[in-house]
């Protein structure tokens, strides 16, 4: 039966394990950006009016739904480098599931719903990520961006939860 401790288990996987995942599928975004040279990265957790900033990061008011990696430009600007921004995310996750597990497999970490939910939260994340579609707003998913950038045929560079500035562009928000 479904009963109050569940639902503070989900309260607490949504509000607090969602979004640093969400933090560790744009921090593989911009890694990517910052190993190909991007400018003025940002990553922006949430939505909705900025609550503060702290380094290269923004805080929204919803923190725990959906975040953005922005930056403008970058040195090395070609499909392959832009194949890898766009899957930087799910490697992030990818490697982070692998991490968690393994140091609960060998028993460093003890096995615990925390870990279960960031595991289901990370594959969640990268699965639907990769998933090659449209959203409704008409921005590629990271899968489709990467596969549209392989073939050279990614007209504007802007997913789901990247955008990229043009150099004129003040502040935005997704």
């Amino acid at each position: 039966m479904f009963g109050l401790y569940d639902i503070m288990k989900f309260l607490f996987s949504f509000f607090l394990i969602m979004p640093i995942v969400t933090l560790i599928h744009l921090s593989g975004h911009a890694f990517f950006v910052t190993i190909f040279g991007g400018a003025e990265k940002k990553i922006v957790i949430g939505c909705g009016n900025k609550l503060f900033s702290l380094w290269n990061m923004e805080i929204r008011k919803y923190y725990f739904w959906n975040g953005a990696c922005e930056f403008k430009g970058l040195k090395h600007d070609n499909r392959v480098t832009n194949m890898l921004i766009y899957l930087g995310g799910a490697i992030f996750n990818l490697v982070s599931m692998l991490a968690i597990y393994s140091l609960v497999f060998q028993k460093i970490l003890e096995s615990s719903v925390i870990w279960y939910q960031f595991i289901y939260f990370s594959f969640y994340i990268m699965f639907f990520s990769l998933f090659p579609m449209y959203f409704p707003d008409g921005s590629p998913s990271d899968g489709k961006a990467a596969h549209l950038a392989l073939r050279n045929k990614l007209e504007d560079r802007v997913t789901d939860d990247i955008l990229v500035k043009k150099m004129d562009d003040e502040d935005s928000c997704k």
